[in-house]
């Protein structure tokens, strides 16, 4: 036992560390992220975005920037496209959802620069490639000693994955070498690379992205590229950029070696607890073999085809259901059948009278009488049913079928306590009676628990170490293995089973049998309480007609009128429908205090957070940076 919990444990642990190592690709997720900049000699610089995005469950993306004139001027020239089906018609008017194939770009009603555009994918999926472009006027800063574009490119808040991120900048013209080009890349989780590629050619690119975090790129180049920008400033700049960069760098440097470190120390500890959940399995491998060998599989004493008796004159139709289905708790959807195997049973002791009456419009319907006769002897699940039916009857010395299938629609709430009493009672006393092992019902529990506990893990780390996967999916077949041998049953329960299994063989196939001897008609009153309960009374029924013609004759007086009842009505399948209703109330009323609200039209954006999703162009430099050619 020490053993599992631990195994259990160590499994768990890896679970969360998967777990908490992989990222979310749900609702919207980018495939490729392809930023494309021209910076023109005046200072602008025309972006074209290009976005290969899986879209799910979406009417409107979109992206807002915050209007700072200290670092730009304004956002102009917007135009959105997609891929291999051309532009999309510009809106004037700001409005939360657009309509598929327009766009919007202009002040919102938060005061922000926003591009949206209508998609049209609000109730399904499908992936594609959308163009946003335009210009941000005045992104240049001009210094004496150089030029400088300083740009957020993703922000904190941009709150969807990506596979990579990929990213151009063009020079307004060639710098005499590529040494006069100096860039640095910050992004917090130091994943990516920026390079010079040629004499006015920046690229950066950064792979697997994770929500959250800021990407942005620095470039000082030689004044003389910008002729002229409004962003103009009679001072020197190149020092104090290398000088903070350096200390950045610095900074990001320390942090890099920090997190190399973190990430060789949790490898090793993630390899030595797979190495010891390995060893955990092989152990418990070992353990359950053992035990698949150890464990005999109950049998029957003697085994029969057909049982012709009942085979425990004390045994409710509760007790014979119980048996049959291997100590199964009773569920709603076979107590229609207890109930009425029971109303029927108590029919024939003498609690009740079910009769066929005509109403007062001349027609047939199947009436209850309660009978004064004290129900304190009756066993206990006997005792609820029909304290149930008297207090259906009420005042009445009568009710009608109907009526009473009313009331039980009426009243969820006592059928389900019903439910629940019947299956506690016929468990504790086939327990009392040493026909039901308590024991060994909650050591199978747990091994079909534990086989749904391998299979799980094994599922999830399937294509992440395999041998594992191996080792957990093999516990999980031996103790579906093990559960299969272990019985909920002792051995007097397995040969009281055997004997309804017989029973129950013979009442469906006797009009089958060349039998000398067939029972008298009236013995089939009593059988059919439990061909009631095994729900193949209407089977019964049909053969007792092939082998008693005389039942088509028969009157409701006669001495086999339950037979009569039974064979001219559907006394039966409507309790069992009355009591599946009843529960389905029960369940909806039980649930209906507590309702989500789910939007069928959503607004996804391609950036930010919370409700609103934006990427934030503002210079909040205060994390982890580097420097160089190799970046991010």
């Amino acid at each position: 036992m020490k053993n599992r919990k631990i195994l259990f444990i160590l499994v768990f642990a890896i679970f969360m560390l998967l777990v908490l190592t992989t990222k979310s690709n749900a609702g919207l997720y980018l495939n490729n992220l392809d930023f494309y900049a021209e910076i023109d000699s005046n200072g602008n610089m025309n972006v074209t975005e290009t976005w290969n995005i899986r879209v799910s469950n979406t009417n409107t993306l979109y992206k807002t920037f915050k209007l700072d004139k200290s670092k730009y001027s304004n956002i102009t020239n917007v135009e959105v496209s997609e891929v291999g089906k051309g532009n999309f018609s510009k809106t004037n008017t700001w409005a939360y959802h657009l309509t598929k194939d327009y766009y919007f770009g202009g002040i919102n009603s938060d005061g922000d620069f926003e591009i949206a555009w209508g998609v049209g994918l609000d109730n399904s999926s499908a992936t594609k490639t959308y163009k946003i472009s335009y210009t941000v006027v005045d992104a240049i800063a001009k210094y004496n000693d150089c030029a400088e574009m300083y740009w957020q490119f993703l922000g904190n808040d941009f709150e969807i994955n990506a596979s990579k991120i990929t990213g151009t900048i063009k020079l307004p013209s060639k710098a005499n070498s590529k040494e006069d080009i100096r860039v640095w890349g910050h992004v917090k989780t130091l994943n990516g690379e920026i390079y010079v590629t040629s004499a006015d050619t920046v690229e950066f690119s950064l792979d697997n992205y994770e929500s959250g975090n800021y990407a942005e790129v620095r470039i000082a180049m030689p004044t003389e590229i910008i002729e002229t920008a409004k962003r103009t400033y009679n001072k020197s700049a190149l020092s104090s950029i290398i000088e903070e960069e350096t200390k950045w760098a610095d900074e990001a440097n320390a942090v890099r070696e920090r997190q190399q470190r973190n990430k060789k120390i949790i490898g090793t500890i993630i390899i030595v607890v797979i190495v010891v959940v390995g060893i955990l399995l092989v152990i418990q491998t070992i353990k359950y073999i053992k035990k698949l060998k150890n464990t005999n599989k109950l049998r029957p004493t003697e085994e029969f085809e057909y049982f012709r008796e009942k085979p425990n004159k004390d045994s409710t139709p509760a007790d014979a259901l119980f048996l049959y289905n291997k100590g199964a708790t009773v569920a709603s959807t076979s107590f229609g059948n207890i109930f009425s195997a029971t109303l029927l049973n108590l029919s024939l002791k003498g609690y009740f009278k079910v009769a066929i009456e005509e109403n007062e419009k001349g027609k047939e319907e199947t009436v209850i009488y309660e009978l004064e006769k004290n129900i304190g002897d009756l066993q206990y699940e006997e005792k609820n049913i029909a304290r149930f039916v008297k207090i259906a009857i009420g005042e009445e010395e009568k009710i009608t079928i109907k009526k009473l299938q009313k009331y039980i629609k009426n009243h969820p709430t006592s059928v389900s306590a019903l439910i629940e009493n019947t299956g506690k009672s016929t468990k504790n006393k086939n327990k009392i009676t040493e026909k039901f092992d308590e024991q060994t019902a909650k050591e199978k529990s747990k091994y079909t628990g534990m086989a749904i506990i391998y299979f799980c893990f094994a599922m999830f780390s399937f294509g992440i170490f395999f041998p594992l996967s191996i080792l957990l999916i093999i516990n999980a077949i031996l103790a579906i293995l093990i559960n299969r041998k272990l019985s909920n049953l002792t051995q007097k329960g397995i040969d009281e089973r055997e004997k309804w299994k017989g029973l129950k063989k013979y009442m469906e196939d006797f009009s089958l049998l060349n039998e000398k001897e067939i029972p008298a008609l009236e013995v089939w009153e009593e059988y059919l309480v439990y061909a009631t309960v095994f729900g193949i009374a209407d089977k019964v029924i049909k053969q007792l007609k092939m082998v008693y013609p005389q039942i088509e004759e028969m009157d409701n007086f006669n001495t086999a009128s339950y037979i009569y009842l039974m064979s001219h009505t559907n006394f039966n399948s409507s309790f069992s429908k009355a009591i599946n209703s009843s529960i389905s109330s029960t369940m909806s009323s039980g649930s209906g205090r507590r309702r989500r609200i789910l939007w069928w039209r959503r607004r996804r954006p391609v950036a930010g957070g919370g409700g609103r999703r934006k990427i934030s162009i503002n210079n909040n430099f205060k994390n982890n940076y580097a420097s160089g050619n190799r970046i991010f």
